[in-house]
């Protein structure tokens, strides 16, 4: 059994609002000077730049999990983990036909770029990414666990996007292998404020717009990383086990 330091909600330069710096090479160095050894690429209802990072991280001992941090017609967030990007891709598809057919403006929303491994350009993401999908938080996570993923709700104590802001709750009938809260609360403090989160696994950090922000404070017990591994650890199943520290 391994024990990984993770970091599971990380944006890139193709984000709306994502530092200019989060480009692959200076994402993996960043996680590589903190000792995480799995980071999940999870840009905003987009998918273009994880074939990238994984191309930068070949080699290096980071594994880069696919995934998406999905807007959903609620207007919360949530993070998309997979095994494979075919896995990303098809979630992608999912995702694109139910957006608004708006074109992204850069001089109002931001620049929304897809680059290579090297972060060099490649080109613009035409449609705009700031939205909100057609699907529900319960549509969204039975597509996403019949395409083999994880779905996390995200940062859920935060004002902005946050499911307890949003929906005043945790919906009890979705099943959440866990929830994300951010780094500006602790888990103990978390489950006083909001009791209904004493009976969920908690994640932290995430919501890297900035390198600065990749710091990993998720450690998993598990055999390899995957999306089956990672779940079994959130469960503390077969001798898996999940624990968040500070640094």
């Amino acid at each position: 059994m391994k024990s990984l330091r993770a970091e599971l909600h990380v944006h890139t330069i193709l984000s709306p609002c994502a530092d200019v710096e989060m480009i692959p090479p200076l994402i993996v160095q960043q996680a590589l000077d903190r000792g995480i050894q799995i980071i999940a690429v999870t840009d905003h209802n987009a998918t273009a730049n994880i074939e990238a990072v994984q191309n930068a991280a070949r080699g290096t001992g980071l594994f880069v999990l696919p995934g998406m941090e999905v807007q959903t017609v609620e207007e919360v967030h949530s993070l998309c983990l997979f095994d494979t990007l075919d896995q990303a891709l098809a979630w992608q598809e999912e995702v694109s036909r139910t957006l608004p057919a708006i074109e992204n403006q850069p001089e109002h929303f931001g620049e929304q770029f897809v680059v290579d491994e090297t972060g060099d350009f490649i080109r613009r993401e035409s449609q705009l990414l700031l939205t909100s999908s057609t699907l529900t938080i319960d549509e969204a996570f039975h597509k996403v666990t019949g395409l083999g993923g994880l779905f996390i709700p995200a940062h859920i104590n935060r004002k902005a996007f946050g499911l307890l802001e949003i929906l005043g709750f945790v919906p009890f009938e979705i099943p959440f292998p866990a929830l994300e809260i951010s780094r500006h609360i602790t888990p103990d403090t978390a489950r006083a404020r909001f009791p209904q989160l004493r009976n969920y696994p908690l994640v932290q950090n995430g919501d890297a717009h900035y390198l600065e922000d990749i710091i990993g404070f998720n450690w998993f017990s598990i055999e390899e990383p995957s999306i089956s591994e990672i779940g079994m650890a959130l469960r503390n199943e077969q001798s898996r086990g999940f624990r968040l520290t500070s640094l």
